[in-house]
C-alpha cells in the first residue's frame, strides 16, 4: 500500500520523465541563446521556460536556465550530452543537465529545536518538496520519533567540538550509504570542519537568524530584546568555511515592537526561519540556483 507521499512522488516522476533542465554559466558573448535554442530544437526538444541574466554586460558572466521537454529523453540522454560538448567548448561554458525525474537524495541534520525539520517533513509529506528524504541525522534523540514515525531512517550521532572529527567520519559514512546529494542543516547547532564542507561544496544549506553580524553567539534573541530591535529575520545560505558567510539563497524579515518579549520574538523568528529554509531548499531541488563566487543567481 503506497503512502500519499509515495503516490505524489511517483506521479511527479512519471509526469516529468521527458523533462530536463540545462544550467549554463559562461563569459557573455553574442549567439549563446540562439545556439542553445537551435541545438534543443534539432534534438526534438520543446523549451518550456528560459531565463537568462548577464552580470556586467561589458565582458561579464552570462547565466541561463532552460527547462525543456524532449520525447524519449531517457534514451536520448547520452547523445544529448555528447552532442552538446562542442557548444560548451566553443562558448567556454560550465554547464549541467539535470533530469527532473531523478529526485535528489537529501539528508537533514538537526539538533534539539525541531521547527525547521518539521517544516521540511510537512512539505515533503504534502508533495510540495520533491526529493527523497533519505535520512535524518541528529546529535540529540529529541526528534527520533517524529522522523521514524514517517518511515525515514534516523541516526543519532553525538557531536561536539571535542569529538567533531569522529562524528563527521560517521556522518560521511551515512551520507555515502544513502548516496546523498544535498545536506540540509535544519538548525543543526554544530560547526562543520573545512574538510567536510569542501567535500560537499554548494551542497550544504544552512539557516540562521539575520541579526548577524550583530548578536553573534549564544542567546541572540535575549540580546536583541535588550537592544530593542524592531525587525528580525532569517537567512538561508550555502555553507562555506567562512562561518555564516556563504552564498545567500533567501532571506526574509518580520516586524517586532516593545510588546514582544523574548519568547514572542523567538517564535516570530522561528516561523521566518521555517519558511525561508523551505524556499531555499525547494529552489535548490528545482535547479534554480547558480553559484558565482560568493553570490547566487536564483532564477
Amino acid at each position: 500500500m503506497h503512502t500519499y507521499t509515495e503516490e505524489k512522488i511517483e506521479a511527479y516522476q512519471n509526469e516529468n520523465k521527458n523533462r530536463a533542465r540545462l544550467l549554463i554559466r559562461c563569459p557573455d558573448q553574442p549567439g549563446i541563446v540562439a545556439t542553445v535554442s537551435q541545438f534543443l530544437y534539432e534534438h526534438g526538444a520543446n523549451i518550456v521556460t528560459s531565463d537568462q541574466y548577464t552580470l556586467d554586460p561589458e565582458g561579464g558572466q552570462f547565466f541561463m536556465r532552460i527547462e525543456f521537454d524532449c520525447p524519449g529523453l531517457r534514451d536520448k540522454k547520452a547523445d544529448l550530452e555528447k552532442d552538446f560538448t562542442p557548444i560548451a567548448e566553443k562558448f567556454n561554458m560550465h554547464y549541467d543537465v539535470r533530469y527532473v525525474h531523478e529526485l535528489k537524495n537529501v539528508a537533514i541534520f538537526a539538533s534539539k529545536e525541531p521547527h525547521c525539520l518539521l517544516e521540511l517533513l510537512w512539505e515533503w509529506e504534502s508533495g510540495d518538496l520533491m526529493a527523497n528524504i533519505a535520512v535524518v541525522v541528529s546529535n540529540h534523540e529529541v526528534v527520533r520519533d517524529m522522523v521514524e514515525s514517517r518511515g525515514i531512517p534516523f541516526h543519532y550521532i553525538p557531536a561536539n567540538r571535542d569529538i567533531r572529527s569522529q562524528a563527521e567520519a560517521q556522518q560521511k559514512e551515512i551520507l555515502e550509504q544513502y548516496d546523498v546529494d544535498l545536506v540540509i542543516l535544519a538548525r543543526y547547532m554544530q560547526i562543520l570542519t573545512p574538510d567536510f564542507v569542501e567535500e560537499y561544496k554548494n551542497q550544504i544549506i544552512n539557516i540562521h537568524h539575520s541579526f548577524l553580524p550583530a548578536f553573534i553567539g549564544a542567546n541572540p534573541y535575549e540580546r536583541a530584546f535588550n537592544r530593542g530591535v524592531k525587525m528580525i529575520g532569517a537567512t538561508s545560505h550555502y555553507v562555506t568555511n567562512d562561518l555564516d558567510e556563504g552564498p545567500i539563497i533567501e532571506q526574509d524579515i518580520g516586524r517586532v515592537d516593545h510588546r514582544d518579549d523574548v519568547a514572542a520574538m523567538k517564535k516570530i523568528g522561528q516561523a521566518i526561519e521555517r519558511s525561508v529554509l523551505a524556499r531555499a531548499v525547494k529552489w535548490h531541488l528545482e535547479d534554480r540556483i547558480i553559484v558565482h563566487g560568493n553570490k547566487t543567481i536564483v532564477f
